[in-house]
């Protein structure tokens, strides 16, 4: 089984199941190939504005999916150093240094993103990048 990183993106349209992204985010987290790994990283940029906004199925979605996660990178200290180095070595936003990071720490095959192909986390070295942006 595959050790796979969700990006925050990636749990956002699968939740708001609306177009064809959505269904490639869906067909994803549905298989059973996967193994999934995550941070609170993730889970403080998408839950928290679904539970405010009171949207409850959303909320739900992604706390069935958290449920389901196998592989959860705790070491928040040393993911936070790992990050401002990757942040420094490839160019990175901090949110995704910090994913980035958080998917190396958990030693994750793959990271998996809306992200497009242009953006800088697709100079990582150590962890294949894969984007199902349209």
């Amino acid at each position: 089984m595959t050790v796979t990183f969700i990006d925050s993106g990636v749990l956002v349209a699968a939740a708001r199941g609306v177009g064809e992204l959505s269904e490639k985010a869906l067909l994803i987290l549905e298989d059973s190939n996967y193994k999934f790994a995550s941070s609170e990283f993730v889970k403080l940029e998408v839950i928290p504005k679904a539970v405010y906004n009171q949207k409850t199925a959303e909320t739900r979605f992604y706390q069935t999916f958290f449920s389901a996660v196998t592989h959860w990178a705790n070491d928040v200290e040393q993911i936070m150093q790992d990050a401002y180095n990757i942040g420094c070595q490839y160019g990175l936003a901090a949110i995704d240094a910090l994913h980035i990071a958080a998917a190396l720490s958990v030693n994750a095959e793959e990271f998996l993103t809306t992200e497009k192909p242009t953006k800088p986390m697709f100079r990582v070295t150590g962890i294949k990048i894969i984007s199902i942006f349209l």
